[in-house]
């Protein structure tokens, strides 16, 4: 089961139909295009559209399957008491002194750049079920960070 936000869900409904509507029938006219081009037996161009097609209709099931075990996670009854998935939490690296914030997410709505950062990193696995003030201890594959939540907020 996949938990993610509305948005989140919705993005992937928006993702998909593109990949069906757009990508998919681009992907059948490059194959048309380069059968159209003789021998298929020595025709790379064919190969290469037809390889392109299968990791297509690859990503295009991968998506269907997370919708369809996906569970809307209802924000309304999340508390911001305690670190929890789709939980803004901000923070402060206690050893250099840094603010940070993240928004805790299920890992197909990562996105650094957003500011959001999946639930199976291991400085979310560290962060969850904390409370405003505690400090953390979080091992990272550089080794190990010290923070200190400065606040939690939906």
């Amino acid at each position: 089961m996949a938990y993610m936000s509305q948005e989140g869900y919705e993005k992937l409904v928006a993702e998909l139909q593109r990949l069906e509507s757009i990508e998919r029938p681009k992907a059948s006219a490059a194959i048309a295009d380069a059968r159209d081009k003789g021998d298929l037996s020595e025709n790379s161009e064919y190969d290469a559209a037809k390889e392109a097609q299968a990791k297509l209709e690859n990503k295009i099931n991968e998506m269907k399957n997370l919708l369809a075990n996906a569970k809307i996670i209802d924000t309304t009854r999340l508390s911001s008491d305690s670190v929890q998935i789709l939980t803004k939490v901000e923070m402060t690296n206690l050893t250099t002194k840094a603010k940070m914030a993240y928004t805790i997410v299920s890992e197909n709505e990562a996105n650094l750049k957003e500011g959001k950062i999946s639930i199976t990193t291991p400085i979310a696995q560290g962060l969850l079920n904390h409370k405003v003030g505690d400090e953390v201890e979080i091992k990272i594959p550089r080794g190990t960070i010290k923070l200190r939540i400065d606040s939690i907020s939906i």
